[in-house]
């Protein structure tokens, strides 16, 4: 949640970080603005809104500086307003944060701070601690500060009296850097300086780093030098546009095949899984005694169909936890668990907490993250990346997706480590794999059909989907982008359960969205269909090509999936569900990539 950007160099600021900001805007926000610094002055323009909004602000301001910081703020502590918004200053001190001070009310109490504060946030707290410490030397002052900081914190700050210099500092929540000819830059994620340079630095937590124009310092908080890791960015920086399609999350959904087909096939050496790339050994897959997956929200749900192909092939007990509730609830983990933390941008808070539990008690950890370096990545024992590539819609599409093509080939390399598999069994199973690029190819050259068939709930206010095993996780991930983007009420279901309560909210207005795609769970589930078309419900029917449905006109809206063995049937389900949801809601006239309320990161718990 939240973006941050930093420039200092030899171009104007201002226009580079209301560029960056608008590339930050899928973490979610409600206000926006920049600080320039310029000769020891600071000029300071932000609004509650968007970062057109600061955009047009800037427009008639005419903002000077070639340093500045910039922000995009979601509300935690204190309402939507301009007051509230960062940049905070206080005396000589300019900051921008993300995260969560814990202490900040003791801290005003402390530090006197009572009638001296301009907004209801903790962020402006530490510029005003940052003050209290500075006496000319950044790096005590902010080493002091830090040292009274609790809670999750990345910080970027301008002293007026340092020209030309950003000076950073994080905990938990991320900060990643970069140099180039032009100037130095920060920012909260790699995708806003991505179009400046390939090359870029994750700032370790508890360490400052000092950006001047074209260089970069680092130092750890007792005042020595820090050795800077560099990395590189590993997908086209071009797939950062949209590429002329109207909205992000269709070119995402778009991208599919491509990028699963870069996730799964420099992992499969004649014909088998391999994750020596990754230095993953066997030894893990084969003596874990249980599985225990943790992610949040769409990563979930991609652990829920992990956790259905593990049982069923290796025969062993997974456990699929909501991070979020993991920490809570007394967990069981212990040098037999297998932990398996599956995000996209490796840096949800409640993820990465678990995460580290888990290791604390000797649990041996692979993470499943799509951004190089990022701090689930860092603090995992083993870290498989998928190769998604940039994911700027909120409503995640393609790294869900390739969240289970990864899984795919865990099974498939547990299976091999544990001797279950056959040769044959092997080589049938990698090779449907890798069809899936070329069949969800097929699916998606009839999104047209797709669309037609979104047409059928489009007035709806609410929405049920249902159906068995492995159909059944697919569609909590269906029927959350459904919400997420159409805002239309949607519940899945699990076929057998309806009988038990939820049949009663089944009327003649209420669309059913059906998925059949398991053999041996189709008479139920059709029976099941049943029951609620005979309580006047409307049925979208996704169903494998080649299936008999008698009663003709009760099935007036079936869409045909390409043909695969039912452990893969899951894969052009949710490329169906995924055009769904996007049709609804652009058909309704909303902003697909942007759903109210949502962030694309959550980095505060």
């Amino acid at each position: 949640m939240c973006g941050i950007i930093g420039y200092t160099g030899k171009d104007e600021a201002a226009g580079i970080m209301l560029d960056a900001l608008e590339l930050l805007e899928y973490r979610g926000y409600d206000s926006a603005g920049i600080a320039l610094l310029s000769e020891g002055e600071i000029q300071i323009l932000k609004t509650a809104g968007r970062v057109g909004d600061l955009r047009r602000l800037c427009s008639g301001e005419k903002p000077e500086g070639r340093c500045g910081i910039g922000h995009t703020r979601w509300a935690t502590h204190g309402g939507v307003c301009g007051a509230n918004a960062h940049p905070h200053r206080f005396g000589r001190v300019t900051l921008i944060h993300n995260g969560i001070i814990e202490n900040y009310k003791e801290l005003k109490e402390k530090y006197g701070l009572d009638g001296l504060l301009q907004s209801e946030t903790d962020s402006e707290v530490v510029a005003a601690v940052l003050e209290h410490f500075y006496s000319g030397d950044p790096y005590s002052a902010i080493r002091r500060t830090v040292l009274k900081l609790k809670g999750t914190f990345a910080l970027a700050v301008l002293f007026d009296d340092q020209p030309d210099c950003i000076f950073a500092v994080r905990n938990v929540s991320p900060i990643v850097a970069a140099v180039t000819d032009n100037g130095a830059f920060l920012a909260s994620d790699v995708a806003a300086i991505a179009p400046y340079t390939a090359d870029y630095f994750v700032v370790p937590e508890f360490h400052v780093v000092c950006l001047g124009p074209g260089n970069a310092e680092l130092f750890d908080l007792s005042g020595d030098r820090a050795v800077i890791d560099w990395l590189s960015v590993d997908w086209d920086v071009s797939r950062s546009g949209k590429e002329g399609y109207p909205f992000y999350m269709e070119k995402e959904i778009m991208e599919q095949p491509e990028v699963i087909g870069e996730t799964i096939f420099p992992r499969i050496k004649e014909g088998k899984p391999d994750f020596s790339e990754e230095g993953i050994p066997d030894e893990i897959l084969s003596a874990c005694q249980r599985i225990c997956v943790i992610a949040c929200g769409t990563a979930m749900h991609a652990g829920l169909v992990g956790k259905s192909l593990i049982q069923a092939i290796i025969g062993i007990h997974v456990d699929v936890v909501m991070a979020s509730e993991f920490m809570y609830n007394d967990p069981v983990v212990d040098k037999d668990t297998l932990v398996i933390a599956i995000s996209q941008s490796g840096e949800t808070i409640d993820t990465l907490e678990a995460l580290k539990f888990a290791r604390k008690c000797g649990s041996p950890c692979i993470s499943i993250v799509n951004v190089k370096g990022a701090s689930i990545a860092r603090a995992s024992e083993y870290v498989i990346y998928t190769n998604a590539g940039p994911e700027i819609a909120v409503a995640s599409t393609k790294a869900y997706t390739t969240q289970l093509a990864v899984l795919y080939l865990l099974t498939a390399r547990m299976a091999m480590a544990r001797k279950l598999w056959s040769e044959q069994e092997l080589a049938g199973y990698m090779c449907e794999l890798q069809r899936v690029p070329a069949v969800l190819k097929q699916v998606l050259e009839t999104k047209e059909e797709i669309h037609r068939l979104a047409g059928s709930i489009l007035n709806a206010s609410d929405v049920f989907m249902i159906g068995r095993g492995l159909d059944y996780s697919i569609l909590l991930e269906g029927s959350l982008k459904l919400k997420e983007v159409s805002y239309i009420h949607s519940e899945a279901y699990a076929s057998g359960e309806l009988k038990h309560g939820t049949i009663a909210l089944i009327t003649e207005d209420t669309p059913v969205i059906a998925v059949v795609t398991q053999e041996k769970l189709k008479s139920k589930e059709l029976s099941n269909i049943r029951e609620v078309q005979s309580r006047g419900a409307r049925v979208v029917l996704l169903i494998k090509e080649g299936e008999t449905l008698d009663g003709g006109e009760q099935w007036s809206c079936v869409y045909r999936l390409p043909k695969m063995d039912d452990f893969f049937m899951v894969m052009p389900a949710s490329i169906v569900l995924q055009l769904i949801a996007y049709f609804v809601s652009l058909d309704k006239g909303l902003d697909v990539d942007k759903p109210r309320n949502l962030a694309k990161v959550v980095t505060v718990e």
